[in-house]
């Protein structure tokens, strides 16, 4: 219980009246501040867990009209005797009080900071202690700990990293064992997946077509699956049909008539009627179509879109620039390569024009963006390998061309031996020679599309037909057949029975072979 210090006197609390005691304490405490602070403190450690809240209403009591310190951070606690005496309380007392409300009100409305200040004081003389007491309770870190844990994190992740790359690894070495094997894989047999025996062989002819095959007749033109499925057929008349097909394009004209058709994955696209004889006939990825046309004194090059509609035509002549050997046109249809070739004195001259069709060759003479001359030298084929990339066949070797606008001359391949044969895709350009060895009578030589050679083989396959399909080499004659890879790999080397007129690959390890006696659909074994 608190005790109220008082000044030694004779009478007892008993007998001195309430209104004597209370001006006793006001006069007593406004002279001993000391002493109550003295007994405030001496609380604070009797009362170490009284509230904060009581604690800061004490701290804002006065005592016989002075504040106790703000500083004082413990709460008197209220005692029996406080009750009565606040009970006993003049009326003065309590006006003064509601005078300190309102006073505390306007300062707080002025923005004033008296009171924040104090409690300012307090809570920042508490805050210090606590961040002492925190730094001060911190347990210090354990360097060497630390760095052995993220030494061990290092090499937990080096571990892992190693792990994934020998993975990795490890599934490139796999593919490239399976892609090894595939590779130099050779079959020896071959089974006969379908057999059409109702096709006209005879009249009939078959090109691949975008993973289909295109069928054509003087008196029809289908497209097949590679199951003899028809997809499309479509009649006409005609004495010499040839086709070419690119992408999912084709064309196909009557030789030395007047009627081209153009085609595409679902069927027919347009015709048209030509003034003169057809020549020679090639279509682009995009379905536009060259054509050369013969009249018996003068040639023309006319061009035509996939609906039938002549977009351009020129007349060209023997001596100016000479006479179209072979023509091909770009991916887009905007540029056309033709090879002419004319009589220089006593020399034979080829011509290589690019004709440019697009914005480009507007402003140029006859749409000519680039020519080259060959002195001597004979150029039967033309060929555009990819949209930028196109190649002329000479007799004593080829020459590449890059450029997709204005194509300029990139590589020439000379050689000396006489060229048998040549084929080419978008990827390999191959040149086939006589060859001194009784046992191997041939010999070829493949390049890249950048004229940089890829291997030599010599073979002995009386071949009458060779040329690239689907990314092989495939030469046969009647009764022989034999496959190589794009690295000269021996894929496939047997006969079959009957006369083969045709033979070309349609799918994965897939070859349509036609037959005197029907269309056989085949699979290597």
């Amino acid at each position: 219980m608190e005790e109220i210090i008082k000044p030694k006197e004779n009478k007892t609390e008993s007998t001195v009246p309430s209104e004597t005691k209370i001006k006793t304490e006001s006069s007593v405490n406004s002279r001993t501040t000391e002493n109550v602070k003295k007994k405030q403190k001496l609380i604070s450690k009797k009362k170490k867990k009284t509230n904060r809240k009581q604690d800061l209403k004490t701290k804002g009591k006065t005592v016989g009209n002075q504040r106790q310190d703000p500083k004082i951070p413990e709460k008197k606690p209220e005692t029996q005797k406080d009750g009565l005496k606040d009970k006993r309380e003049k009326p003065e007392r309590q006006e003064q009080q509601n005078t300190k409300r309102v006073t505390d009100n306007e300062d707080a409305a002025n923005g004033t900071a008296k009171n924040t200040g104090r409690l300012a004081k307090v809570f920042s003389s508490g805050s210090k202690r606590s961040i002492i007491k925190k730094k001060t309770s911190a347990k210090p870190i354990n360097v060497e700990k630390q760095s052995s844990y993220n030494a061990k994190i290092s090499r937990h992740k080096k571990v892992l990293r190693r792990k994934r790359l020998i993975g990795v690894a490890a599934v490139l070495v796999v593919l490239g064992l399976i892609a090894l094997y595939i590779q130099k894989r050779s079959y020896h047999n071959y089974r006969i997946v379908q057999v059409s025996e109702q096709e006209d062989v005879i009249s009939t002819q078959y090109i691949e077509m975008a993973g289909k095959i295109l069928r054509y007749s003087p008196d029809d033109v289908s497209l097949v699956t590679n199951k003899l499925e028809t997809l499309w057929s479509e009649t006409h008349t005609m004495q010499n049909p040839i086709a070419d097909v690119e992408g999912s394009r084709a064309v196909v004209a009557d030789r030395d008539g007047t009627t081209l058709e153009m085609y595409d994955k679902n069927g027919r696209t347009g015709t048209a009627s030509t003034s003169y004889s057809i020549v020679k006939v090639k279509v682009s990825k995009s379905g536009l179509v060259a054509a050369i046309l013969d009249n018996g004194s003068d040639t023309w090059i006319n061009y035509y879109s996939y609906d039938g509609s002549l977009i351009a035509e020129n007349q060209t002549k023997i001596d100016d620039p000479g006479y179209p050997l072979d023509l091909a046109v770009s991916d887009d249809g905007d540029v056309l390569m033709v090879t002419y070739q004319f009589v220089d004195g006593s020399d034979t001259t080829s011509y290589v024009a690019f004709y440019n069709f697009g914005d480009v060759g507007q402003n140029e003479d006859d749409r000519i963006v680039s020519g080259y001359k060959y002195e001597g030298v004979v150029i039967p084929s033309t060929e555009f390998l990819d949209e930028s990339k196109s190649i002329a066949v000479r007799d004593d070797g080829f020459t590449l061309y890059k450029g997709k606008q204005i194509p300029k001359e990139n590589k020439t391949i000379e050689v000396e031996n006489e060229i048998v044969s040549v084929f080419y895709d978008e990827n390999l350009v191959g040149l086939v020679f006589k060859n001194n060895d009784k046992e191997k009578q041939y010999r070829m030589e493949v390049y890249d599309t950048n004229g940089n050679l890829k291997f030599q083989k010599e073979f002995n396959i009386p071949y009458t037909t060779i040329k690239m399909s689907g990314g092989y080499i495939i030469m046969y004659n009647s009764s022989q057949i034999c496959i190589m890879n794009g690295s000269g790999d021996e894929k496939y080397m047997g006969t079959v029975d009957g006369n083969i007129s045709n033979f070309f690959k349609i799918g994965w390890n897939k070859y349509l072979m036609v037959m005197d006696n029907g269309v056989n659909l085949v699979k290597l074994t």
